[in-house]
């Protein structure tokens, strides 16, 4: 089936769908007033140095502090080690650091440094940024602060790596000219969309990255910190960057203006695959029209269906995500071990797609269904790392234990879907669960023995939740007749609408 890239931008809010096989791959969501910082270079200043944490706080005029490890702290090509990564995410290509001084030796309070924004402010964590700098094009990524020539590991082909390798050392020294560090030109990662490009082409793309980064340190020297210097590409501009590829069929936009920006983007940077670009003009809203909206609906489910009955389980919290394998409906066909293993293998595509497709970072647990040979896990795993070639975002996965469980972390810069498009619920807390009315019940009774022998007055009103008040009034009234024995005073149950199933007052009422 075909891979199509869908934009609607007919609203305030801009979404950009990935179809892949006829299936909801990736959503990415921007609004008006929330637009991404990943990828904006900024002038800050520091505020604060942490030894203890090897950090630093740095101000970028966000309104929040920006946290800045001393790994990710330019200090000079003499200790530096590049290191070579997917270029898909060009911010995320900040060198490794060998035997990194002290942050006190490269930092100091007060001190101005140009930095790039390599993770969005998360929770209650502020954004994470890094003095080194990498910006991305169509073909290559630029990184100024190394010398370095990379190939994306998604292009597998040996003698492609070594061309484009060669190519892009030989024609770099000439178009980096005064921006060469101490003699070495900056470095270059090559994106998987260069696979067959031609030399010329590079060469276009680099000189294009070369001019922008010249402007980009123009306008830092001119600007006082904390300052915005550069903002990457809006949402829709990203993506086609980053996802219009030979292997999209169409790119269909929704909007007419924004229909003939991208057009004159892609007639700029990827001629060849203009005529890919249409509008859409049917009446029905674009993402209803390609079934999209009731993917994206499914998406912030709990539990995922598989086709044979199986099912997951998806749950997210602040330290990681949990994913848990079932077999469902599906009973198989032979034998208990047959249809564990084909439960876990049909599991681990869909598992691929859901993480992609939520955007779940950070740290998860594969919970697969237990299986007792060991050619049979190792048959599963293979199959989960097959599976996650296709995900553009790093991820680092350690073997199935015996119990099942796969430990895997995937790099995370933008909140996850269900963040973006959820809240917490107002009702419980975002706790997902409520006090049973019973339990309810019985603190309340707690509370009127603690309060009763000092409270004023021959009557005490109890105001609760109309739930707990049916209770008290029906299943414990002989304890709360006990209880008005007990303390000599009336009990009075008012039911209060209004109230929260845990709400509840204890109130004097006193007769006159």
């Amino acid at each position: 089936m075909a891979n199509l890239l869908l934009i609607n931008a007919d609203s305030p809010e801009t979404r950009v769908a990935l179809i892949e096989d006829g299936t909801l791959a990736e959503l990415h969501v921007e609004r008006d007033g929330d637009h991404g910082i990943v990828g904006n270079i900024y002038k800050g200043r520091v505020v604060r140095v942490l030894p203890g944490m090897q950090a630093a706080f740095v101000d970028i005029g966000i309104g929040r502090a920006a946290f800045l490890y001393a790994g990710d702290v330019e200090h000079g090509p003499a200790l530096r080690e590049t290191r070579e990564g997917d270029p898909e995410m060009p911010v995320s290509q900040a060198p490794a650091i060998r035997q990194a001084p002290p942050i006190q030796q490269l930092l100091r309070e007060g001190q101005e440094l140009l930095v790039q924004v390599a993770k969005e402010p998360i929770g209650t964590k502020g954004a994470r940024i890094t003095s080194h700098i990498s910006l991305a094009g169509r073909q290559l990524v630029l990184m100024p602060t190394v010398s370095h020539v990379g190939v994306s590991r998604r292009i597998t082909d040996d003698a492609e790596r070594e061309r484009l390798r060669e190519a892009v050392e030989r024609i770099r020294p000439a178009a980096s000219g005064d921006d060469q560090d101490n003699g070495e030109p900056p470095g270059f990662i090559v994106r998987t969309v260069a696979e067959g490009q031609s030399e010329s082409n590079l060469q276009a793309d680099m000189a294009f990255l070369l001019k922008l980064w010249r402007d980009i340190e123009r306008r830092a020297g001119e600007a006082r910190s904390p300052s915005l210097i550069y903002r990457d590409l809006d949402l829709s501009l990203r993506m086609v960057r980053d996802l219009f590829s030979e292997d999209i069929e169409r790119l269909v936009i929704d909007d007419v203006n924004e229909y003939e920006r991208i057009r004159e983007f892609v007639g700029n940077f990827m001629p060849l695959l203009e005529e890919r670009v249409e509008l859409y003009q049917d009446s029905d809203p674009i993402f209803d029209g390609f079934g999209v909206e009731l993917e994206i609906d499914r998406a912030t489910d709990r539990k995922v269906w598989l086709k044979s009955g199986g099912y997951l389980v998806i749950d997210q919290s602040e330290a990681l995500t949990s994913i848990d394998v079932n077999t469902g409906r599906f009973v198989g066909y032979r034998n208990l071990q047959d249809t564990i293993v084909k439960t876990n293998l049909e599991a681990v595509k869909e598992v691929v797609n859901q993480l992609r497709l939520r955007n779940i970072g950070g740290l998860i647990i594969i919970d697969f269904i237990d299986m007792e040979r060991e050619a049979d896990r190792n048959k599963v795993w293979q199959a989960l790392q097959t599976a996650l070639k296709a995900d553009r975002t790093r991820t680092n996965v350690l073997e199935i234990s015996a119990l099942g469980l796969v430990e895997m972390t995937r790099k995370r810069v933008r909140e996850s879907l269900l963040r973006q498009l959820t809240e917490p619920c107002p009702y419980c807390a975002g706790r997902g669960y409520l006090k049973s009315a019973t339990t309810v019940c019985y603190d309340v009774l707690r509370e009127i023995r603690r309060q009763a022998a000092s409270l004023p007055g021959p009557t005490i009103v109890v105001a609760v939740h109309p739930q707990v008040a049916d209770l008290l009034a029906d299943e414990e009234q002989d304890y709360l007749e006990h209880l008005e024995r007990r303390f000599a005073r009336k009990i009075s149950v008012l039911a209060e609408s209004q109230f929260h199933v845990e709400q509840f007052e204890i109130r004097v009422n006193v007769d006159k």
